[in-house]
């Protein structure tokens, strides 16, 4: 082959691999569109890599999380969609078939799952009423004098409403399973997916959120922007004031921000023949829509910096776990059904041995650590977050307003495990039988996993993104 040849094959081979490689960094013209979601570099914030997480998702995690949300455990949340919106008149309602969202019927609810009292019929299926036979063996005098220290009913809810009121000081997000209106929903039948709402009403929602919940300078409290955000510039300038914690805040809402829309651009009615009105319609992934909430050219290059925001996110999530696999190991994840509860124990307990592998996990260590001025600064952080979750009231589509508030409840509760203190020798307090401070609700449960099981959706949807884009 002559050096010509060479040459122009040499120079084809350059060009081919700077277009299209995984490893591009460059952005210009039409190779922006192709190039902006091939991430890589460190995670801001954490001490790990983009490559890291993008493996360890899809080769580990990915595949075991979604079978363990598959479980009847996990796809049946309680929420209320019937609260109306605290903070400004909810008049934009969608009236869509996909915007709604269908209840459980009482019969499909496992009776281990169903809420109970003492006196109640389904009492006999829960691991409490498991849990209190007693074999008195051929002691007949045992029965002949019990003594009933039994309380009522509604002595007991009136301890469980105080009990819960103390719970709730270290809560980072609104629990509405206990209100009345709350229902059960399979959420395997109502799946997250563009619904066709949108509009002003979307756009307040996430207006309200950055600009009156996020920390962040003044500059940018009055933007109409069609997108809020914080700058990245703004984010990392060494004099912009934004302390480590502020930066973790507008991370954690720009990472579950990016997910979500992930989510829409991954299902995306692709069929309207017959319009959203229609029951049914055919979903899948949607380039453009992915391109137009993404690329640089889009979002005044901010784009690349909200998908990494979605790794953060994720190691949170994912450290969240980690601290709190002794309690979750510990769990009966109870639903009446024996085989399916043993078969669900042992996928957690692998799962969770798998999270443990992770090289690098987030430190929360480092932050509320500098002394009385941090003890406000949680507040606010916790206050600011919790305002975030009665936001979701206000979301005019049930199915989204559904979605919302269980991943915002699942970061909420991560949030509580990393930064409570409860969970900080988790190991040693198990052992304690005694002690009751370490505790999460069984709503509390389901979320952590669902929202940490639609980041690792993200993350592999956005791998899904990258080979159609080539």
């Amino acid at each position: 082959m002559s050096m010509p040849v060479l040459l122009k094959t040499a120079v084809f081979i350059c060009l081919w691999s700077t277009t299209f490689g995984y490893f591009y960094t460059q952005n210009s013209g039409n190779d922006d569109k192709l190039c902006f979601c091939q991430l890589q570099g460190t995670i801001d914030d954490c001490a790990c890599n983009v490559d890291t997480v993008d493996h360890f998702n899809n080769m580990k995690i990915y595949p075991r999380i979604n079978s363990i949300l598959a479980s009847d455990y996990f796809r049946f949340y309680k929420v209320n969609l019937k609260q109306s919106c605290p903070f400004w008149a909810d008049d934009s309602r969608c009236a869509m078939k996909f915007c709604s969202v269908q209840p459980c019927d009482e019969r499909d609810i496992p009776e281990g799952i169903k809420g109970f009292s003492l006196e109640s019929p389904s009492f006999k299926y829960t691991k409490e009423a498991h849990d209190s036979i007693v074999d008195c063996g051929s002691d007949l005098n045992a029965e002949l004098s019990y003594l009933n220290t039994s309380i009522s009913d509604k002595a007991h809810q009136g301890f469980q409403l105080w009990a819960d009121h103390d719970e709730a000081q270290d809560n980072f997000c609104i629990l509405d399973d206990h209100q009345e209106g709350a229902e059960y929903v399979d959420l395997s039948l109502n799946p997250e997916r563009y619904t066709g709402y949108k509009g002003d009403s979307a756009h307040r929602i996430w207006r309200s959120i950055y600009l009156e919940n996020c920390f962040g300078s003044s500059k940018h409290k009055h933007s109409l922007s069609f997108i809020p955000y914080i700058p990245y510039t703004e984010i990392t300038a060494g004099n912009s004031g934004i302390c480590m914690e502020e930066r973790v805040f507008y991370r954690l809402v720009s990472g579950l921000h990016s997910s979500i829309n992930i989510h829409l651009c991954a299902n995306f009615l692709l069929s309207e023949k017959k319009g959203f009105m229609s029951e049914s319609g055919v979903w899948g992934p949607n380039v453009e829509e992915f391109v137009r909430r993404f690329s640089p050219s889009d979002t005044h290059n901010e784009g690349p910096h909200w998908l990494k925001n979605l790794y953060f996110a994720y190691v949170v999530e994912l450290r969240a776990l980690a601290k709190a696999a002794p309690y979750l190991r510990n769990e009966s994840y109870f639903t009446g059904q024996a085989a399916q509860d043993k078969e669900l124990r042992n996928a957690v307990q692998d799962f969770l041995g798998v999270i443990d592998t992770f090289p690098s996990h987030f430190n929360e260590s480092t932050m509320f650590s500098e002394g009385v001025g941090s003890l406000k600064l949680k507040h606010d952080f916790r206050e600011k977050f919790r305002n975030i979750s009665k936001i979701m009231d206000c979301v005019g589509c049930d199915k989204c307003r559904l979605w919302g508030k269980l991943q915002v409840q699942g970061l909420g509760t991560a949030l509580k495990i990393l930064f409570s203190g409860k969970f900080d020798n988790a190991a040693s307090m198990i052992k304690d039988e005694k002690n009751e401070s370490l505790k999460l609700k069984r709503t509390e449960i389901v979320s952590l996993f669902n929202a940490f099981g639609r980041l690792s959706t993200s993350i592999n949807r956005l791998e899904h993104f990258r080979k159609l884009m080539r």
